[in-house]
């Protein structure tokens, strides 16, 4: 039972509330089979906007509206931002997909992200529910910043579906969760591990802006994840690599 004075945990805010925040001089953005298309004013910025809503699996629809938005822009609005707002229970994980290549389809998509990438787009995603694997690898994590806000739930695959994967047993997992970012879900580890920036609190609007001012095409993720604390190989391997070359 919820203790008296423990305030109930507030749900995610919708993406119509979301981008009320984000874009205070405005937006149009329509949702269309749970696919978000359009655009946003923040500041001195406009911005094409990109995303999903209601938890929605990716599948190869989805996938391709995505690239074809971003290829859109490339084309008809030279360096103009591109933010993901991204709630997503995963990749459809149905036979369909898989047959007409739906990893085809995702790979086409992080592509096009990387096209827009090339032509000074700057590209940014936030997490605003929940993120699972595939669902996100190929938009907002592939972006030049992902953030995500407190409440977010990001992970690759919860400790059951974890457990049946590696054999692991599943309290053993927990536990080492309890030490490792690695193995735990949640926004806050995916930011000790260097793949998402410190979580969106106060004015978004201010965060966006500040995304925009700072996102360069560079990865830095490896590092950020020693600094962190999270991943403490990553960085000094690829170091080794590189220098080996």
């Amino acid at each position: 039972m919820m203790a008296m004075n423990q305030p109930p945990e507030e749900p995610p805010p919708s993406w119509r509330a979301l981008a009320g925040e984000l874009f205070p001089e405005g937006f149009e953005i329509v949702e269309e089979d749970d696919l978000l298309i359009g655009s946003g004013r923040c500041g001195p910025h406009t911005l094409t906007v990109l995303g999903t809503s209601n938890h929605v699996e990716v599948g190869v629809e989805i996938s391709l509206a995505m690239a074809r938005e971003v290829i859109a822009t490339v084309r008809s609005h030279p360096r103009r931002a591109i933010l993901f707002l991204m709630d997503t229970q995963g990749q459809r994980l149905r036979h369909r997909d898989e047959m007409l290549g739906l990893n085809s389809y995702m790979a086409h998509l992080g592509k096009s992200i990387q096209v827009a990438r090339d032509h000074d787009h700057r590209v940014l995603g936030l997490v605003y529910d929940q993120a699972l694997s595939g669902g996100f690898i190929a938009s907002a994590m592939a972006a030049d910043v992902c953030a995500a806000l407190p409440h977010a739930e990001i992970r690759v695959m919860n400790f059951a579906a974890m457990a049946r994967v590696t054999r692991i047993a599943e309290d053993r997992l927990r536990a080492l969760a309890g030490i490792s970012p690695v193995f735990a879900p949640g926004a806050i580890n995916f930011v000790r591990m260097g793949a998402v920036e410190p979580l969106w609190e106060g004015k978004l609007a201010l965060r966006l802006q500040d995304a925009l001012a700072s996102a360069d095409a560079s990865d830095h993720r490896a590092q950020r994840g020693l600094d962190r604390g999270g991943r403490s190989l990553a960085f000094p391997v690829a170091q080794r690599v590189s220098n080996d070359g």
